[in-house]
């Protein structure tokens, strides 16, 4: 799914979720993902949330450190992808262009 920048990602979170199936899965997100609607999703289907609480919160959750480290490898892919100017920017006026260049890119960062 391709939104506009500004958006808040986790608005689309529960519809990216609902073309699979999470149960019995770990889903790993950072603190911009510490919702209740969010979590309450994800419970409900089966899976288990590996998401830190927001600093300052109520409540701390307990969230397993060890896996959430994991994530770090899709934030290098991402901080790979940001190399190429044109996704940095997002230059395409089309969402079919923007996410055709990606693949590309994404081919090229795989092929090295």
């Amino acid at each position: 799914m391709l939104s506009e920048g500004q958006r808040n990602d986790v608005n689309f979170a529960i519809p990216m979720l609902e073309q699979i199936d999470i149960g019995g899965s770990q889903v790993v997100a950072d603190r911009g993902y510490d919702s209740t609607k969010l979590l309450d999703y994800i419970y409900g289907r089966g899976g288990e949330p590996t998401v830190p609480s927001r600093k300052g919160a109520k409540f701390e959750r307990r969230c397993d450190w060890q896996l959430y480290k994991e994530r770090h490898l899709v934030e290098k892919f991402f901080l790979k992808l940001k190399a190429f100017r044109r996704i940095a920017t997002r230059y395409d006026k089309l969402p079919f262009t923007y996410i055709g260049f990606l693949c590309i890119a994404s081919i090229l960062i795989w092929l090295k």
